[in-house]
């Protein structure tokens, strides 16, 4: 029963993820391990969202971040 609530939870507060574009190396860890495609490579070879309404907040790209330029918090979540 708790499972189904968090899940709940979840699905109310959507996932934000933000990159730090200045601590971004470009390697693509993020981009490969992320299971729903949501970050990619731009032109400058960093990270961006590009599909945000797809992320499940799994934290794949900020636990494998080797830069520490990536953060999924919750949505209205604050510092």
């Amino acid at each position: 029963m708790a499972e189904s609530v968090e899940k709940k939870l979840r699905k109310e507060k959507k996932p934000v993820v933000e990159v730090n574009r200045a601590f971004c190396k470009g390697c693509g860890i993020c981009v490969a391990f992320c299971p729903k495609a949501v970050l990619q490579l731009d032109e400058h070879e960093k990270a961006v969202v590009e599909r945000p309404e797809e992320c499940n907040a799994c934290m794949l790209c900020e636990l494998r971040c080797p830069d520490i330029a990536i953060e999924v918090r919750s949505e209205g979540q604050r510092d």
